[in-house]
C-alpha cells in the first residue's frame, strides 16, 4: 500500500474538515464513513426490478458527501429491459443514479461495435479501458477509450483503471471487431500467456500513479479458471501499483480478498456477484487502509429509493412488461438450468431448457419444410432461472436475451464434430460454447485432455492434436426415426444462430466455407415463442427432465488431482469404467465383484462355459466370478453371497493369487516389512502373504505414515492406482 506523506496529509485534512461539518441526516442514517467512499456494481445485466435497484443505489450514493459510484461492466444486456432499446434506458438509469465511471464488459459489445459506441455516447460518465484499442494490419493503434480517470474527493485523488476481458472476442462476437472484409480493426490486449494484458494494465497504472494518491483497477476479468490467464488475480500478481481491484465477469461474490502483487504488496480484490443482488462499498480510510463490504437489499432496507430514478425504472419496466407480457402458452414442468443450491448446469451438461431451446430451432426450419438435420444452441445463450406456469414473450426473453437470429447452413460431418469438440473443450468445467443439441446425441469423455487448437483471441483454428474427447456422435434420421452414426464426409443441414454459425461467437470458426441455406430468419426469443405456440393449446410438454442427448463421462472426476494419471490409464485400457453410465465415483468403495471384474477385463473377458458359484447367477458379475472360480482364483469358496465392499488386505490376496497364476516371479522379501509398517500386526493372518507380495512389489506401500490399513476399504481411485501399478508390474 502506498503511504506517501502527501496522501496521508490530504486524508487527515479531509477527515478534520469532515469532523468540523454537520453531516446531513441521510448520511448519518446510512452509516457515514470517514475517508473516501467508493460504491460499485458489476454484472447487473439489466435486472432493474430486483429488490435492490438503481434507485436505492442512487439514494445510497446521495447519503455520502462526494462518494464515487462505478460499475465493472455487463450492464446493458441480459433481459428485455436492456435488449428492447439496446441499453438506452439502462444508461438513462445509470446517468440518473450518478455513476462516475464504468468499464466495458464483454456484453457491452452484444449490440455490435456501433451499439457499444452508442452506449458510450449515451453515458454521462466515462467508459474506461486500458486494453481496448484500434488495430490495423495486426498493429496496435491508439486506445479507443481513456485508460484511466482521476477523481478528486476532498483533496484525495483516486484513479480508476479500466480493464476489459480479452474473452470479449468470443463471448460477444469476433465479427464485431472486424471490418467488412474480416480484418480486425479493433483489438483487446490479452496475449496467450497474459503478458499483453499485464503490460497494458501496468502502463495505465504507471501513468495514473503519477496523478493519483490511490489507483484502483475497475476490471471485467473475473476469477474463473476458464478465464486464465486473464483473471483479475493474475493481473494483480503480474503488475505493481494497484491499491485495490473492483472486478466483474465471473459473477463471483467476493466481499474482500487480499491478493499479493508482483512487488509483494497487498491488493484488495472485490466483486459483488451479479444481478444487483448487492452493491459494494469500499472505504479508503485516513491512514490508507482500504476495506470493502457488500450491502444487500436487507442491509439497505432503511434507505429510501431515489424518487427520480425510481420513476424511470417503473415507467420503463411497465412499458416492457406491457409490450411483451402477452401470455402465449403454459408449461406445468419447470424449465431450469440450475441445481437447488444455485449451481449453473447449462454450460457443462444437458438441461431441459437447453433441449427446449435447441428443439425450438429445429422446429422452426422443419416447419418451413426445410431439411434440417441438427440444431445447436450454445449454453451461454440460455440465461433463465426456473420457469413454470404461464409463458409470455417476456418469458421467452428471459431465456434468450441477446437478440441473435436463426440461420440454417449446410456443413460437413467433420465440421459438426469439430464444433462439438470445441464446445466440449472445458468440460466438466463451464464453457459458454457448450452445445445443447436437437436431432443429435453425443458423449464427452473428460478423461481425454482437450487439445483443440485456438489463437490468442480464443478462436478455433483447428481440431485436436490428440484424440477427440467427443465420441459416439449420432444423428437422427428424420425418415426412420432412428439415430445413425455421424458420417464425417456427409453433408448435414445445421440450424443455429448467427452468433455461433456466422459471427465466430464463443470462438466457433470451423464453419468457414459452410453453405448458407437460409439466413437471419427470426430473432431468438421469437423462435421460442413460435415453438411454444406450436403445442396444442400452447401447453408445452415433454420437458420434465433432460432428454438424454448428452453424456458427460467422468464429470465427477478431477483430472488435476493426484489420481488423474491412474484414472486415465484404467479407463483408456478398458480396465475400469463408469459406475452408472457416466460417473467414475472416485470415492466409492471397491467391491468384491469389481475386483474380479478387473482381472477378468485384464484377461480379455474370456468365455465362461459353466456356472459353478451359487448365488452368482443372473448378475452383472456372473461371468467374472465363475471365470475366477474356474481358474482357481476365486477365494470365496463355492458360493457368492452378494457384492459387498472388500478390505485392502483381501484385495492384496486376490492380486497375489492372480500373479502366481500368471507365473509372475514373487518379489524378494528382505524381512523389513514388519519393521517399516506401523500397523503390520493388524494384517489378518490369511492375507499376510498377499499383503507381503503387494508391499514388496511396490503395489501397496502405505499412506504418508507408512500404514497399510489392511482392514480398511479401497476407494475406486486408489484401486485405479493399484491397477495401473499392477499392470505395469506385470509388463516389467
Amino acid at each position: 500500500m502506498k503511504k506517501t506523506a502527501g496522501k496521508l496529509l490530504s486524508l487527515l485534512l479531509s477527515a478534520a474538515m469532515l469532523c468540523a461539518l454537520m453531516l446531513p441526516a441521510s448520511a448519518a442514517e446510512s452509516g457515514s464513513e470517514d475517508g473516501v467512499v467508493v460504491l460499485y456494481t458489476n454484472d447487473v445485466h439489466t435486472y432493474i426490478t430486483q429488490e435492490l435497484t438503481y434507485a436505492t443505489v442512487a439514494a445510497l450514493k446521495d447519503s455520502y458527501d462526494n462518494a464515487l459510484l462505478v460499475d465493472a461492466g455487463d450492464h446493458v444486456q441480459g433481459t428485455a429491459y436492456g435488449s428492447l432499446d439496446k441499453g438506452e434506458s439502462i444508461l438513462k438509469l445509470m446517468n440518473a443514479a450518478g455513476y462516475d465511471a464504468a468499464t466495458l464488459g464483454n456484453h457491452e459489445f452484444d449490440y455490435g461495435m456501433a451499439g457499444c459506441m452508442q452506449a458510450v455516447e449515451w453515458a454521462d460518465f466515462p467508459y474506461l479501458s486500458c486494453n481496448f484499442y484500434h488495430e490495423k494490419d495486426g498493429v496496435v493503434g491508439d486506445p479507443v477509450l481513456d485508460s484511466y480517470k482521476v477523481f478528486d474527493v476532498d483533496g484525495v485523488k483516486v484513479a480508476f483503471v479500466g480493464v476489459t476481458t480479452p474473452e470479449s472476442f468470443t463471448k460477444s462476437t469476433p465479427a464485431y471487431f472486424q471490418d467488412e472484409n474480416g480484418a480486425y480493426i479493433y483489438g483487446i490486449a490479452g496475449g496467450a500467456d497474459g503478458s499483453d494484458l499485464y503490460a497494458a494494465v501496468q502502463k495505465a497504472v504507471d501513468a495514473a500513479s503519477k496523478e493519483a494518491d490511490y489507483v484502483i483497477g475497475l476490471g471485467h476479468l473475473g476469477v474463473d479458471p476458464s478465464s486464465k490467464p486473464w483473471t483479475s488475480e493474475e493481473v494483480i500478481a503480474n503488475t505493481t501499483g494497484l491499491d485495490a481491484f473492483i472486478d466483474g465477469h465471473s459473477h463471483s461474490t467476493v466481499a474482500s480478498k487480499e491478493v499479493t502483487d508482483k512487488a509483494g504488496n497487498t491488493v484488495v480484490l472485490t466483486q459483488t456477484g451479479s444481478y444487483l443482488n448487492a452493491v459494494g462499498q469500499m472505504t479508503i480510510a485516513a491512514d490508507g487502509t482500504i476495506t470493502t463490504k457488500l450491502l444487500t437489499a436487507e442491509d439497505l432496507a432503511d434507505v429510501t429509493p431515489d424518487a427520480d430514478v425510481k420513476a424511470i425504472e417503473d415507467a420503463w419496466a411497465a412499458q416492457v412488461d406491457t409490450q411483451l407480457g402477452e401470455v402465449i402458452g403454459h408449461i406445468s414442468d419447470t424449465l431450469d438450468n440450475y441445481t437447488a443450491d444455485g449451481t449453473r448446469l447449462v454450460r457443462n451438461q444437458e438441461t431441459n431448457t437447453g433441449d427446449f431451446a435447441a428443439d425450438a430451432l429445429y422446429y422452426l426450419f422443419d416447419n418451413m419444410d426445410l431439411d434440417v438435420d441438427v440444431a445447436i444452441m450454445n449454453g451461454g445463450g440460455v440465461r433463465n432461472e426456473a420457469i413454470t406456469g404461464d409463458i409470455s414473450y417476456l418469458t421467452c426473453k428471459a431465456i434468450h436475451t441477446f437478440g441473435n437470429v436463426a440461420c440454417l447452413q449446410t456443413v460437413t460431418g467433420q465440421q459438426l464434430l469439430d464444433a462439438l469438440e470445441w464446445g466440449a473443450k472445458d468440460a466438466p468445467a463451464e464453457n459458454g460454447g457448450f452445445l445443447q443439441v436437437s436431432g443429435l446425441k453425443y458423449t464427452i469423455d473428460t478423461s481425454i485432455p482437450s487439445t483443440v487448437q485456438q489463437d490468442d483471441k480464443g478462436v478455433w483454428t483447428g481440431g485436436p492434436t490428440g484424440a477427440y474427447r467427443v465420441k459416439d456422435v449420432q444423428v437422427l434420421n428424420n425418415e426412420t426415426g432412428a439415430y445413425e452414426a455421424l458420417d464425417l464426409t456427409a453433408s448435414y443441414n445445421l440450424a443455429g444462430y448467427n452468433y455461433t454459425l456466422r459471427d465466430l461467437g464463443d470462438g466457433f470458426a470451423m464453419f468457414d466455407g459452410a453453405v448458407n441455406v437460409l439466413d437471419y430468419v427470426m430473432e431468438d426469443y421469437m423462435v421460442l415463442a413460435n415453438y411454444v405456440q406450436s403445442f396444442e393449446g400452447g401447453e408445452v410438454t415433454g420437458y420434465a427432465a433432460p432428454a438424454g442427448r448428452i453424456t458427460v463421462l467422468y464429470a465427477d472426476t478431477d483430472f488435476t488431482a493426484w489420481y488423474a494419471e491412474a484414472v486415465r490409464y484404467v479407463t483408456g485400457e478398458g480396465l475400469m469404467s463408469t459406475t452408472n453410465g457416466s460417473s467414475f465415483s472416485p470415492t466409492a468403495d471397491v467391491t468384491v465383484a469389481s475386483v474380479y471384474q478387473m482381472l477378468y477385463n485384464m484377461e480379455g473377458n474370456p468365455a465362461v462355459e459353466e456356472i459353478t458359484v451359487s448365488g452368482s447367477e443372473g448378475g452383472w458379475y456372473t461371468n467374472c466370478i465363475n471365470w475366477a472360480a474356474s481358474e482357481g482364483l476365486y477365494l470365496g469358496g463355492d458360493s457368492f453371497t452378494g457384492d459387498s465392499a472388500i478390505t485392502r488386505s483381501a484385495i492384496a490376496s486376490i492380486f497375489a493369487a492372480y500373479s502366481q497364476w500368471k507365473g509372475v516371479t514373487e518379489p524378494a522379501d528382505d524381512g523389513s516389512m514388519d519393521d517399516k509398517v506401523p500397523d503390520y500386526a493388524s494384517i489378518p493372518a490369511e492375507d499376510l502373504e498377499g499383503m507381503s507380495f503387494c508391499y514388496y512389489a511396490g503395489l501397496m506401500t502405505g499412506n504418508q505414515n507408512g500404514e497399510l490399513m489392511p482392514t480398511n476399504q479401497l476407494s475406486r481411485v486408489e484401486f485405479a492406482q493399484l491397477l495401473m501399478n499392477f499392470d505395469k508390474f506385470l509388463a516389467a
